[in-house]
């Protein structure tokens, strides 16, 4: 009986920590955007060889509309 002296309000501490935590990371700004680092790992960072070559491609096709 002694033991729940201390544990209760170790344990009313902690959850006011927790509490505090929470709305600390709420008014920060932590779940502002949930759905954006979920689906930004979908999309591949473009390369600059990729954009490169998709650059040589765009002049090749309009050098084949001006001869045609």
């Amino acid at each position: 009986m002694p033991a729940l002296y201390i544990l209760i309000p170790i344990a009313v501490v902690l959850v006011g920590i927790a509490i505090w935590v929470f709305f600390w990371a709420v008014n920060s700004g932590q779940y502002d955007d949930l759905d954006g680092p979920a689906h930004s790992i979908l999309f591949d960072d473009e390369d600059p060889q990729h954009k490169a070559g998709i650059a040589e491609a765009d002049k090749a096709a309009e050098q084949d509309d001006t001869r045609a």
